[in-house]
């Protein structure tokens, strides 16, 4: 299939400053949750200043898949940062943390609480060098409460929000998807958060705050009517499959070829077409089908009757039939699918960038469009404390300092 080439709509501006020009970030994490959060400032223009540990940096560059002793996920997940090495456990070296956050709009941390205090780098610590400064602390059980403490990762952040529970098979253990989810969803809270703050600083009274993001509080904010169907009915949510729980028809069905599609056929209109569309009109004029009250109860009825249309035919054709009959409906994509796929590639959701051999590499797209100032890549994740120089050049050190403090290992 040929894909036409990528067109820049009318509206959008290619030569807008980014919406967060001016603004500088110092990331102070590692892995997922801080860095990712800090990763939507630095898409949209923000001067993002990644502080690593001089004895190998951010753990991240060798996790997953690896090109030339480096992963590929880090050339995305610290794509336009500015990599800087610091020991923050030397007094030197949380000196300029400090001269940083002096002059900085926001600071992001995943340290486990109390570790910045430790190392006399608290929020009230640089607030009070920086009245202005806006701290978005991620933390598996957040500031506050009696397992501030604990280690906690994304994974316990998942289980104990309840999303863990409510994923999987009826007969079987809770899973996981095969992302970092919970550590997303906090890092993207983070940058709500930290945007909200802003915004009040600026507007507001010109002061700064914390931003508090526990990931199991991020998780169980997505967990839809979990609680007042508990408290109000005593309903405990169970694992339903790929079902999506009493909300019919809406799962997933086997195809001819051995493939499986996504159907969302809940809307009582769209019900009627699917049942037409796959010639079981009995079913769709039924009144005691006619809203979604009345299909729950015949969930497993209105699936069988589904898969047993779906598994006479081969994907392409059921979702030809499925389009014309406008059933949202859709084939489960891996990333082979993903990568050839017409509709990406036209909203420019797959960037073409070249390691630092020259190989071609391939990123995902920045998420959202902003028509005037979209995110761009400037440049793909550093080279560990590739900026040092650069950046202690402009915080006053000069070469003999600069070449002291990589000697003594702070830089």
């Amino acid at each position: 299939m040929r894909v036409p080439p990528k067109r820049i709509p009318d509206y959008m501006s290619d030569t807008a400053a980014p919406p967060l020009k001016g603004i500088k970030v110092i990331e102070l994490g590692t892995l997922i949750a801080g860095p990712f959060c800090s990763r939507r400032f630095a898409e949209f223009g923000a001067d993002v200043i990644k502080i690593e540990s001089p004895a190998g940096g951010d753990q991240l560059r060798e996790w997953r898949k690896m090109y030339e002793g480096t992963s590929l996920w880090w050339y995305v997940q610290a794509r336009n940062k500015k990599s800087v090495t610091v020991n923050l456990r030397t007094p030197e070296g949380q000196e300029i943390v400090r001269k940083l956050c002096a002059e900085a709009d926001i600071v992001v941390e995943n340290f486990r609480p109390g570790a910045l205090e430790k190392w006399h780098l608290g929020f009230d610590e640089l607030a009070k060098l920086n009245p202005r400064l806006i701290m978005v602390r991620l933390s598996g059980y957040g500031q506050t409460g009696p397992y501030r403490d604990r280690p906690g990762f994304g994974v316990i952040g998942e289980s104990m929000g309840g999303m863990r529970y409510v994923t999987g098979y009826a007969d079987r253990p809770p899973v996981r998807l095969g992302i970092s989810l919970g550590d997303s969803i906090a890092a993207l809270y983070g940058v709500i958060g930290a945007m909200m703050a802003l915004h009040h600083r600026n507007m507001n009274g010109g002061r700064g705050q914390v931003v508090d993001v526990a990931l199991y509080e991020a998780v169980f904010s997505m967990m839809e009517s979990l609680v007042p169907e508990f408290d109000v009915l005593g309903f405990v949510r169970e694992r339903a499959g790929n079902a999506l729980p009493g909300i019919v028809p809406s799962n997933t069905y086997p195809t001819r070829d051995g493939k499986f599609v996504i159907v969302g056929a809940n809307n009582d209109a769209i019900f009627k077409r699917m049942m037409t569309a796959i010639g079981r009109a009995d079913l769709g004029s039924d009144p005691a089908l006619a809203s979604n009250a009345g299909r729950v109860p015949r969930t497993a009825e209105l699936d069988g009757a589904i898969a047993d249309w779906t598994r006479c035919h081969d994907l392409e054709f059921v979702l030809a039939a499925l389009e014309d009959a406008q059933v949202p409906s859709g084939k489960v994509f891996d990333v082979s699918d993903i990568m050839k796929d017409p509709h990406y590639l036209a909203r420019g959701m797959l960037e073409q960038h070249r390691l630092p051999d020259g190989k071609p590499v391939k990123l995902p797209g920045i998420v959202p469009k902003l028509s005037a100032t979209p995110g761009a890549t400037e440049w793909i994740g550093p080279k560990l404390g590739e900026h040092t120089d650069e950046v202690l050049t402009a915080l006053g050190y000069d070469a003999p300092s600069r070449q002291d403090l990589k000697r003594r290992g702070v830089t």
